[in-house]
């Protein structure tokens, strides 16, 4: 893929956005942590090609703990565009003075966890049933997910910005 840019979302590019995010997750809604987040009204930053086109978003909150992401997708895995834009969240962060890059993903999601490890998150905690909590109030949640793996727990995997292991 040629390079991208990462910038702050603009009215001009919510149609695009809101087409990964129905794609990723059925739309703009997703549940974390049993928290409900409308990814319409989060920070989001996108990863623009040379024409100017959307090839990856990624929607985030800050809160006293860090920087989380709520929600990273790509057009097209593999290509880059996630590296990206999960290094501009951890710029982004410090500029905020975060002391932590920090997200969620679930038990089933094997290539996640591969892609995050491998940019230096680490497994903090798990929470068991978060997502049997979370399909009660989103029932399009299934119950097994990726590769056959019954769908149950929530991951929280961070970075450390401030040099903390």
């Amino acid at each position: 893929m040629s390079e991208v840019r990462v910038r702050a979302v603009t009215p001009a590019d919510r149609s695009a956005v809101d087409a990964l995010h129905d794609r990723e997750w059925g739309g703009p809604y997703v549940i974390a942590h049993d928290v409900r987040y409308d990814l319409r009204e989060l920070p989001t930053l996108v990863a623009v090609d040379a024409a100017g086109a959307v090839r990856g978003a990624l929607a985030w909150h800050l809160d006293g703990r860090g920087l989380e992401v709520v929600s990273i997708v790509a057009d097209k895995p593999g290509t880059g565009v996630g590296t990206t834009l999960l290094e501009a969240a951890a710029e982004t962060a410090r500029a905020h003075g975060a002391e932590r890059l920090w997200l969620i993903t679930t038990n089933d999601n094997l290539r996640a966890l591969r892609f995050y490890q491998r940019r230096g998150l680490r497994i903090v905690a798990v929470d068991p049933g978060a997502v049997d909590r979370a399909r009660l109030r989103k029932p399009i949640i299934p119950t097994v997910g990726e590769h056959g793996i019954p769908l149950h727990d929530e991951l929280v995997l961070e970075r450390r910005l401030d040099g903390a292991a």
